[in-house]
């Protein structure tokens, strides 16, 4: 074989394992998938409306979503770079040493613990058992000081099609699979996952779902909602990275990660 067979031969070698370690790094969560392989697979239907956002402008979504049902809109914003940010060795080596609020998964959100952000990843991000009771479950969702996190916030290009009179405020968090926030209400807002799935299940005002405040939606999910008849049925899709669910205000609503998952909330106040 001459030299110049052999170098093309090497290139292209190099390029197929530059490609494949390039998908590699795309495909792995931003490092977040790396602790433990489990995984809810059970995605459930999808029962909500789901449109290209160019396809929807923002008087029809205002006239159509806004006030009266959820809808989950794709290509909304680019946040190419967020993600980036996201990553698991981005997040450690910039906040590692912060302390953030983790808060019980139940209904009311009772007890709080500050602890170092490199320490619940160590200690606290990973699978939730369905035995475990919300008020014995913590996680960070919600209690973000704004002041340290502002430099990541800065990078996220939120929903543009805002509600007259209101202006929004972010909800970071970071969970494991199996985690969630069981029902409850608020006002109107958006939802977004930057790495993994997140399950939704939703109500209207008028229809509140049984429930125990102080069961995981996990255990709802496996105890309560298979033998729901059809006329209690929720609203419910399962969100990808790349997706926006909204959802209006006073809409009860459930959350389940299906993976370690990383997202972000918009509430329009």
């Amino acid at each position: 074989m001459d030299r110049n067979k052999a170098s093309c031969i090497q290139f292209v070698v190099i390029c197929v394992f530059v490609v494949l370690r390039a998908e590699e790094r795309e495909g792995d969560g931003g490092g977040w998938f790396l602790n433990s392989d489990f995984s809810l697979q059970d995605e459930g239907p999808c029962n909500i409306d789901v449109l290209d956002s160019s396809s929807l402008s923002y008087q029809q979504f205002i006239e159509r979503y806004a006030y009266s049902r959820p809808v989950i809109l794709r290509g909304l914003t680019d946040n190419t770079k967020f993600r980036l940010l996201c990553s698991k060795s981005s997040l450690l080596q910039e906040y590692g040493g912060r302390k953030v609020r983790l808060s019980t998964a139940n209904t009311y959100s009772y007890r709080k613990v500050d602890v170092p952000f490199r320490e619940y990843v160590d200690r606290f991000l990973r699978p939730q058992s369905t035995d475990a009771l919300g008020s014995d479950t913590l996680y960070f969702f919600g209690d973000n000081n704004l002041t340290e996190w502002q430099s990541l916030f800065g990078h996220y290009e939120s929903p543009p099609y805002v509600l007259p009179h209101t202006s929004g405020a972010y909800s970071f968090g970071i969970a494991g699979p199996g985690t969630g926030v069981p029902f409850h209400w608020h006002g109107p807002g958006y939802s977004e996952v930057i790495y993994g799935r997140k399950r939704w299940f939703l109500y209207p005002p008028d229809k509140e779902p049984h429930f125990h405040p102080n069961h995981t939606t996990l255990s709802w999910v496996t105890e309560t909602y298979p033998h729901l008849p059809e006329d209690e049925a929720p609203l419910e899709c399962t969100i990808r990275p790349g997706e926006v669910l909204y959802f209006p205000d006073r809409w009860w609503h459930a959350t389940l990660n299906l993976d370690t998952s990383v997202f972000i909330s918009t509430f329009l106040g």
